[in-house]
């Protein structure tokens, strides 16, 4: 049974159909949903973001750049989860995604990850890093469901 979903959410299409998915099996199978994004700390050494790109119109470093990013989309998801009655929680973290998402798939133990692909050939995404390509060859016992973009 499906009682626990770990959504990884980066906030492109490919992870929003995921979620919303993800929303809809939780709806049938009465399961909550942790939507974890996670800020690649190799994408973050001392970089900044310029005035003109940011909300709030400051130069800032990109960590907390990528942080508000992520917190406007799992808001999104979680409004979602609201108004369909399925209980969620978001998770911000940094770190390496691929690590990240299966020790807090196995912390939460959850019963399922639920996440996007883009479609990359294996060796697109063998090449480019694909995140859910890590995630599936990773070695853990959790299933992970792929919705495709």
């Amino acid at each position: 049974m499906i009682s626990k979903i770990l959504v990884p959410t980066d906030g492109s299409k490919a992870a929003q159909k995921a979620a919303k998915y993800a929303v809809d099996l939780a709806k049938q199978t009465g399961a909550t949903i942790t939507f974890l994004s996670v800020i690649d700390k190799r994408l973050t050494v001392s970089q900044s973001i310029p005035s003109e790109a940011s909300p709030t119109h400051l130069i800032e470093p990109i960590e907390d750049y990528l942080r508000q990013a992520a917190e406007s989309y799992t808001g999104e998801i979680e409004s979602l989860c609201r108004q369909k009655g399925i209980k969620s929680k978001s998770i911000i973290q940094s770190g390496h995604p691929v690590e990240v998402i299966v020790k807090e798939a196995e912390k939460i133990k959850a019963d399922l990850i639920v996440m996007g692909s883009h479609g990359k050939s294996a060796i697109k995404a063998t090449v480019l890093g694909s995140v859910t390509y890590g995630v599936i060859h990773k070695d853990t016992i959790i299933p992970v469901l792929l919705v495709r973009k």
